[in-house]
């Protein structure tokens, strides 16, 4: 593997650095026998900057450009980002629905009515009229026919009614276990390394 520039970094098959590269595996590097190397690379992948300096880690990773994309964030040099897995908060859902089970309610009720009327013999009318109720027969003579066949034309005084009526249960469905998923695309699994040794490239 020769001709390659200082700093350089290849994908090889095999899963081992050759003489002169290094493992592109985050590890520290002194900086007293690579001074070429942290010219190049300063700490922007880790170390101290006065004794110690890193080398990019790629295990696990995908290298991507530096630079602003057309419509994408910016990206510096040795920036690390993204997740393996990613969880959806509630936020981030697209607008929804759940359906709900109804129980209790409804149904037949029982109630219990009263309709007024009254048992004093005061001012006894024979035809009822507005805000009149039901009043006792006459308490002699014979009995009082308060009952009829005809078709009705009045009402009897209006009354309210109190009905008490239990509200129904209601229960959303509950869906999902806030499990992470993926965000990886397919992959295959390569060894990153970088050359220690090798031309020191110059800016054109």
């Amino acid at each position: 593997m020769s001709d390659q520039y200082l700093g350089e970094i290849r994908m090889v098959a095999f899963d081992f650095a050759p003489y002169g590269w290094a493992l592109c595996g985050g590890q520290l590097l002194q900086i007293s026998q690579n001074n070429a190397l942290f010219a190049l690379l300063g700490t922007n992948y880790g170390g101290t900057g006065t004794s110690t300096f890193g080398l990019p880690n790629l295990q696990g990773r995908s290298p991507v450009g530096v630079g602003t994309g057309a419509g994408l964030a910016p990206i510096v040099l040795g920036e690390t980002g993204g997740a393996e897995q990613i969880t959806l908060t509630s936020s981030q859902m697209p607008m929804h629905t759940h359906a709900a089970a109804v129980t209790g309610g409804g149904g037949t009720s029982s109630v219990s009515i009263s309709i007024p009327a009254t048992t004093t013999t005061t001012s006894p009318q024979s035809v009822p009229g507005s805000n009149m109720v039901l009043g006792p027969g006459a308490s002699s003579g014979h009995t009082a026919t308060v009952y009829s066949t005809a078709t009705p034309n009045t009402n009897l005084l209006p009354f309210n009614a109190s009905v008490t009526t239990a509200p129904p249960s209601i229960t959303n469905s509950v869906a999902g276990n806030s499990l992470p998923f993926d965000s990886r695309n397919p992959y295959i699994g390569l060894t990153f390394i970088i050359a220690l040794q090798g031309v020191y490239p110059t800016r054109g």
